[in-house]
């Protein structure tokens, strides 16, 4: 087995328990109570780990952005994550995440790295309601017994989107085309990121699609079984009701792996396509989700791709 093979394996392995790994770090004292607050960011987004390399600064670029550096032959951006959150410096960071997110690289500019834990989805909780700010996406209790630790797990769409703004064109119904749907029927879309839902309801409405959107698997999975009993008491398809589901992977209290796996093992749900739409990019991410049971997968974000892989899974599964 190669190690590319080990690594989905043990992914699919810890999605089949719901569980997942999580990087924590350190970025500095927090501005009001000056204490070292635990970030943390998903284990499968971390490429590398590294001193941080001579940074060489640009010109005009955001006071978020440190630099750039060449990590192994490859130019990338270097995010001041401490600057992002509002954390104060000790002094210069020493430490550089490499990470792929949503097909692209950078380098994250933290402190200290701290320890890699592995969780249970069900002790990570939504930070809405918690805090206005745009960085943090959950909260992670480390430890299983009340009052103990808590790690803030960072929102890397939100942040790459508020930092290295994208080229990308304006959502409309011309590059995405139409989407058709049985009359009465809704896509179901899952995603805990803020900025992430505000784009797949902007691509939905380009498509003419009705929609409902839950910010996590849990929030979903409900959905659905109630949808199921409705469909099984009138005699229908639950795809009637629901047509597909687009469903991200990270999301606190249930993922998108365990969601996936919950709908294609239940009798009235499975027949319903699911398409997994992730930042987590690359061959061996789209090999995982496949493993779990998926019609499909994309990464984030391009509109138009998006409109064709939910069209194509529509298709086959009505084939």
């Amino acid at each position: 087995m190669t190690n590319n093979d080990h690594d989905i394996e043990q992914r699919v392995r810890l999605a089949g328990n719901n569980m997942f790994e999580l990087l924590l770090f350190r970025l500095g004292n927090a501005p009001r109570t000056g204490e070292r607050e635990l970030y943390g960011i998903n284990v499968f987004k971390v490429r590398e780990i590294v001193e941080m390399p001579t940074l060489t600064e640009l010109a005009g670029s955001s006071d978020k952005v440190l630099g750039v550096v060449d990590v192994r032959g490859e130019i990338i951006p270097v995010i001041d994550l401490a600057a992002v959150t509002g954390c104060v410096s000790r002094g210069k960071s020493r430490i550089l995440l490499v990470t792929e997110f949503a097909r692209t690289t950078q380098g994250f500019a933290v402190e200290e790295v701290d320890d890699i834990v592995r969780l249970d989805w069900s002790r990570v909780l939504s930070a809405e309601g918690h805090s206005t700010g745009r960085a943090v996406t959950s909260i992670a209790r480390l430890d299983p017994h009340a009052g103990g630790r808590l790690a803030q797990v960072l929102d890397v769409e939100q942040i790459l989107r508020d930092v290295l703004p994208s080229s990308e064109p304006e959502i409309t119904a011309d590059n995405t085309g139409r989407l058709v749907l049985p009359r009465g029927a809704k896509v179901l879309a899952a995603d805990d990121s803020g900025v992430a839902r505000a784009l797949i309801e902007e691509s939905l409405n380009a498509m003419g699609v009705p929609y409902i959107m839950a910010k996590t698997g849990k929030e979903a999975w409900e959905v659905l079984e109630r949808a199921g009993e409705k469909a099984a008491q009138a005699g229908r398809k639950v795809t009637d009701d629901i047509a597909l589901v687009l469903t991200d992977l990270e999301m606190p209290e249930m993922d998108g792996f365990t969601l996936t796996r919950k709908i294609k093992a239940a009798a009235g749900l499975q027949s319903i396509p699911v398409v997994i739409h992730s930042s987590l990019s690359g061959s061996a991410n789209e090999q995982h989700v496949r493993k779990v049971g998926a019609n499909a997968y994309v990464a984030k974000f391009v509109a138009s791709e998006l409109a064709e892989v939910m069209r194509n899974a529509m298709a086959e599964a009505a084939a």
